[in-house]
C-alpha cells in the first residue's frame, strides 16, 4: 500500500468540533512546516499531516502559500510562513550560491520562534526548513525533518557537477574535473552561514559537511525505498520512511478520455523546479516520434503545438504516469516517484544538484537516463526518448520497481515513527 491520502480521508476543522472536549484535551499538538521554495518541500509535509487520525493528532500546517492553491483539502488551522521567492532559491541553485544568506537565516529563525511560541506544539516536523534546527532546539521541541536520502552524510553517491555557469566557460568535462577536487570546500563554504547563526544561539557548529545543514534533526526521515539510495549504516534517529506520492487534483482536460490508444503514451512534467523554457524542445523531439504526447505546462503558455502533442496547466500526476508508458520529468523525486509506482521509464531532465543526485539513483535502478538541462535538444531528445520505449530491460526495471513501492505504507510508517518520538 503506498502512501496515497484522498480527499474523505483527510482532516477537516469540522472534525474537531465534534469531538469530546477530553478527546481534544488528550490529542498530540503537531506543527508541520514546509519550506516553500519548491512544491515538494510543501506537498511531503502536507500529505503527511493529511493522513494522520484527527482523533489522535491535532494538526497545525505553516508555510508559504504559494502552492495551497493545489490542494483539494487542507487542515484546519493554517499558518502564514514567509519563503524566499522560489526564484531567487532556483537563481542561487544555478549560479552555484548558498540558498541561503546569513540574514536570510537570521530571519528564518525570529519566524520559526514566533511560530513556535505562539502554537506550542509537542513536535515540530519540517521539510527543508534548515532554521528549525535551531529554533526548535531552543524551544526545546523535539524536531523531525523529511528528506532524501541522497543528501544524506550517510549516501555512498558522489557529488555531480550540477548545470553552472562554469559548464558553459570550460566544458562539462574539464569543469567536472574542478569541481571534484573543489567540492568539500564549495560545500563547507555553503554551510558556514548556518553555523554562524547557530554559534550565535550558542548551538555547535556542524562543521563543514552541507549535508548534516540539510539534514540534522533529532529524527531524520528519508523519503525514500532503501534499496534505491545506496547509503552506508544509518544511525538509529536516522530512518526510512518511503516514498510519498501525490497529484494535484487537477479538472481532467477535455482529451484525457480520448487518448488515441494505437501508440504510445509520453508524459512530460518538468514540475515547479524545472526550466519550463525547455519544454518546446522536448515537444519538437517527441513530434518526431510515433507516441501521443501529454503535457503539463504549469500556466506556460506555449504557440505551435505539434500535432502528436496535448497540453494542460496541471495534471493528475499519478494517473498521467499509469496511462503513459514513458515519463520525461526534471528528475526530482516527487516526480520520478509518480513514474516508479506506475512502473514507467523516466527520462529526466537534470538540472540542480538535487535533481541529478536523484537521477544517478534511477540510473542505478535501471529505470531511466538523465539529460543535463543544458544540453537538451530535439534530436537528443527524440533518441533517448526512442531508446527508453525501444529497450525492453527499461520498463522491466520499472515494473519490478512498482511491485517493491507498492510494499511500503508511508503514512503507517511515519506515524509510528512520530508516534515513538512522541
Amino acid at each position: 500500500m503506498t502512501a496515497i491520502f484522498h480527499p474523505d480521508k483527510t482532516h477537516s476543522p469540522g472534525m474537531e468540533s465534534k469531538m469530546p472536549a477530553h478527546h481534544q484535551a488528550d490529542r498530540k499538538r503537531i506543527l508541520f512546516v514546509g519550506e516553500s521554495v519548491t512544491l515538494a518541500h510543501v506537498v511531503r509535509p502536507m500529505v503527511m499531516a493529511r493522513g494522520l487520525d484527527p482523533a489522535r493528532y491535532q494538526i497545525i500546517f505553516a508555510c508559504d502559500d504559494r502552492y495551497l492553491k493545489l490542494f483539494d483539502a487542507l487542515p484546519g488551522d493554517l499558518r502564514p510562513l514567509r519563503t524566499i521567492p522560489s526564484r531567487d532559491f532556483l537563481e542561487n541553485l544555478a549560479k552555484g550560491k548558498a540558498v541561503y544568506d546569513k540574514p536570510t537565516l537570521r530571519d528564518y529563525v525570529r519566524s520559526d520562534l514566533e511560530l513556535l511560541e505562539s502554537t506550542r506544539p509537542d513536535l515540530v516536523v519540517g521539510d527543508f526548513r534548515i532554521s528549525l534546527g535551531i529554533s526548535a532546539r531552543l524551544c526545546k521541541v523535539p524536531y523531525v525533518t523529511i528528506t532524501n536520502a541522497y543528501w544524506s552524510p550517510y549516501s555512498r553517491l558522489k557529488f555531480p557537477l550540477p548545470e553552472h555557469p562554469i559548464t558553459r566557460v570550460f566544458g562539462v568535462g574539464l569543469s567536472e574535473w574542478f569541481f571534484s577536487r573543489l567540492q568539500p570546500t564549495i560545500f563547507a563554504l555553503h554551510a558556514q552561514g548556518l553555523n554562524t547563526i547557530r554559534r550565535e544561539y550558542g548551538l555547535p557548529s556542524l562543521g563543514g559537511s552541507l549535508q548534516k545543514a540539510y539534514t540534522d534533526a533529532d529524527l531524520t526521515l528519508y523519503a525514500d525505498i532503501p534499496a534505491f539510495v545506496p547509503t552506508t549504516s544509518l544511525p538509529a534517529n536516522h530512518q526510512w520512511l518511503g516514498p510519498i506520492l501525490w497529484s494535484p487534483d487537477s479538472p481532467r482536460p477535455d482529451w484525457w478520455d480520448t487518448l488515441p490508444e494505437d501508440r504510445p503514451i509520453v508524459y512530460v512534467a518538468l514540475g515547479s523546479s524545472g526550466d519550463q523554457r525547455i519544454l518546446p524542445r522536448i515537444l519538437q523531439g517527441l513530434a518526431a516520434l510515433p507516441v501521443t504526447v501529454i503535457a503539463a505546462t504549469s500556466g506556460r503558455t506555449l504557440n505551435d503545438l505539434p500535432d502528436n502533442a496535448l497540453t494542460a496547466d496541471f495534471l493528475p500526476g499519478i494517473e498521467a504516469a499509469a496511462r503513459s508508458s514513458l515519463m520525461i520529468c526534471n528528475g526530482g523525486s516527487l516526480s520520478t516517484q509518480q513514474a516508479l509506482a506506475a512502473g514507467v521509464p523516466i527520462l529526466g531532465i537534470a538540472d540542480n544538484m538535487d535533481q541529478y543526485l536523484n537521477m544517478m539513483c534511477v540510473e542505478k535502478s535501471g529505470t531511466g537516463t538523465r539529460m543535463r538541462a543544458g544540453q537538451v535538444s530535439p534530436e537528443g531528445i527524440a533518441r533517448l526518448a526512442s531508446q527508453l520505449l525501444e529497450v525492453p530491460d527499461y520498463a522491466e526495471n520499472a515494473q519490478t520497481w512498482a511491485r517493491i513501492v507498492a510494499e511500503h505504507d508511508t503514512g503507517l510508517r511515519f506515524e509510528r515513527q512520530i508516534r515513538s518520538l512522541l
